[in-house]
């Protein structure tokens, strides 16, 4: 594919477009979780929260994987960010009205969950259109650079909106920031995907979407472990602020704290993968994050003080970009690009049905057993998933 001479223009404004959604995306998203938390205090809603979250964008994903294969992908992306958008006004416009209640916000999350499922596949496989091959491990570096930059700052104002004016503020940011984000994405130049004219029904392009992914030894092996690997990360991503207020403290700013320290580690591991430019064995780095993952979760659950406690997430924080970055460019390097799309649209149902899997008997587990409990295994499990992950390439 012969990419824009400009790429590098293109590439930083795609780059500022999508992080600037994320920002807002993100802000809502611990606003909505840390609001449930202080209110409920209750594994049950978390569970549900998360369910509502995760289970619409799996549900369409293989739909917006095939989109994406068949459609300009710069479109879709700006229209399920307006699609978002507006399901969330409507949200933010109840609240102010006075409407407050718990299920509305799950059906706006349901809502969130869809668009994102139609937009995540396309952003993916969007990027060799934009970003020439040998440049795409930097590119995803400083990505998840940036990423870290948003993750960084969105919590701490997510923790001041809901402290201080309400959860509405939160929504309204989110409006605001995907409207700057569509008006960027509209004046980017992409190359256009080689599409031949197809006659299949959606059905059949799913379908060889997933006999292509069941015949490629390398993404099935991939895929499989990065499935278990959102599984065993439940209880550190969606189950610490349960932690942190049940064993530290239910102050907001321990919960801020708690998402800002593992940013942290994520903006340092960012910076570290867009200044090695390449990463050579991706597999053996995927592996090695696995380990990693596994050794600190064990020293998490262990953890009496919070400042232990908040050096270990740190350390937890750097691997996630590498780990991000290795999959992210190693399924662009070996899959077919007229099939990206649905490809990264089967790695996200993997990633993203793993929460909802996990979180149906550990959110209930979790008003039953402790939080450190469940880290401690998953620690366990981790190291022998990495283990085998690197004995299998």
């Amino acid at each position: 594919m012969k990419i824009n001479k400009t790429w590098k223009f293109s590439a930083l404004l795609f780059l500022i477009s999508q992080n600037i959604s994320l920002f807002g995306s993100s802000i809502v998203g611990y606003a909505v979780i840390w609001h449930i938390t202080l209110e409920t205090s209750s594994g049950f809603w978390m569970m549900m929260a998360t369910i509502f979250s995760n289970l619409p964008q799996i549900i369409i994903s293989l739909w917006g994987g095939a989109l994406a294969d068949r459609f300009n992908r710069k479109y879709m992306i700006m229209m399920a960010d307006g699609f978002i958008a507006l399901a969330t006004l409507g949200l933010a416009i109840s609240y102010w009205t006075g409407f407050q209640d718990k299920i509305l916000l799950l059906i706006v999350l349901a809502i969130r969950s869809a668009g994102a499922g139609i937009q995540s596949p396309a952003v993916n496989a969007i990027y060799p259109q934009i970003v020439p091959k040998e440049n795409l491990t930097k590119i995803q570096g400083i990505n998840q650079t940036i990423n870290a930059v948003c993750l960084l700052l969105a919590p701490a104002i997510g923790g001041v909106l809901l402290g201080s004016i309400g959860l509405v503020w939160a929504f309204m940011v989110d409006v605001v920031t995907a409207v700057i984000a569509i008006t960027i994405m509209s004046i980017i130049k992409v190359e256009r995907q080689n599409v031949t004219v197809n006659t299949n029904s959606m059905i059949s392009d799913i379908r060889a979407g997933i006999v292509y992914v069941l015949e490629h030894s390398e993404l099935k092996k991939l895929i499989v472990f990065y499935a278990v690997a959102f599984i065993l990360l439940t209880p550190a991503m969606v189950l610490s602020p349960l932690m942190v207020e049940r064993t530290f403290g239910n102050e907001v700013w321990r919960l801020t704290a708690n998402e800002i320290i593992w940013t942290i580690g994520s903006l340092v591991g960012g910076v570290f993968i867009a200044f090695r430019k390449q990463i050579k064995n991706k597999v053996f780095a995927i592996a090695v994050c696995f380990v990693a993952f596994g050794v600190t979760f064990g020293f998490m659950s262990i953890a009496t003080n919070f400042v232990t406690y908040l050096i270990l997430i740190l350390i937890s924080g750097f691997f996630m970009p590498i780990l991000t970055t290795a999959q992210t460019v190693y399924v662009q390097e070996i899959t077919e690009p007229n099939v990206l799309g649905r490809v990264f649209s089967i790695i996200q149902i993997a990633s993203t049905s793993a929460l909802p899997i996990a979180i149906l008997f550990l959110g209930p587990l979790a008003d039953i057993i402790s939080v450190q409990s469940m880290l401690f295994v998953s620690g366990i499990l981790f190291v022998i998933c990495g283990a085998l992950y690197g004995r299998l390439r």
